[in-house]
């Protein structure tokens, strides 16, 4: 499976630093996922479960309280106001 860099960060520190195959997340004009090669955008987010697929095939789901998601050409941050691990 291919993987991109993901960084989910918050005003408390990072939450997650590494390689993901699938983000999904809730944008401001509805569900959206992000898999390596997705075409660059920035997006505010909605609060909602974040989850994330990892290339060891599990599955990580967070509480997400809203941010601001940029996924650029090498990395893909998530900004968030506030992030707890289920």
């Amino acid at each position: 499976m291919n993987t991109f860099k993901l960084k989910i960060s918050t005003p408390d520190g990072d939450m997650f630093d590494g390689e993901a195959v699938k983000l999904d997340v809730r944008g401001i004009e509805g569900e959206l996922a992000v898999m390596a090669g997705h075409i660059p955008f920035m997006t505010a987010i909605k609060p909602c479960d974040c989850k994330l697929l990892l290339d060891d095939g599990s599955e990580r789901i967070g509480t997400l309280e809203g941010g601001l998601l940029s996924v650029g050409s090498d990395c893909v941050t998530l900004l968030a106001s506030g992030y707890k691990w289920k």
